[in-house]
């Protein structure tokens, strides 16, 4: 069972990493506001935004076929903050609770995927063993 639950959470992370990285390519014009609340111009957030789509791309593709559990957690990390950027900035915070899946899903993909105890292992693929 929790071989189908890793394969779809990786086939999720995959298509909502893809999806932003190549909307943030395209410099979603949306996404100024959210990037200048931390403290960038809106020129630095245009030349910001393509590395950043970059990235999601790169996190997205390393997800689908090797779910580095250091990747998977930065995915967490990574979406959590951009959906919290959004009541940051001064959207209603029903924006974040709407974006929840975006950090949820690679919180559940970690979890199958194992939570290392030792900081070598969050290099690693697949599940770890029970005495880590």
């Amino acid at each position: 069972m929790n071989s189908i639950i890793e394969k779809f959470a990786r086939v999720g992370v995959f298509g909502t990493f893809l999806g932003h990285g190549i909307v943030a390519l395209n410099i979603n014009p949306k996404w100024i506001p959210l990037i200048t609340t931390f403290g960038f111009t809106k020129s630095q957030a245009v030349k910001l935004m393509p590395y950043i789509g970059i990235l999601d791309i790169i996190v997205a593709i390393c997800v689908l076929i090797f779910p580095i559990r250091i990747i998977v957690l930065w995915a967490i990390i990574w979406a959590f903050f951009t959906a919290l950027s959004r009541p940051i900035s001064g959207q209603e915070f029903v924006e974040f609770i709407e974006r929840s899946a975006n950090w949820c899903l690679p919180l559940i993909l970690l979890i199958v995927l194992g939570i290392p105890k030792t900081p070598k292992n969050w290099l690693t693929i697949r599940a770890i063993k029970k005495e880590d």
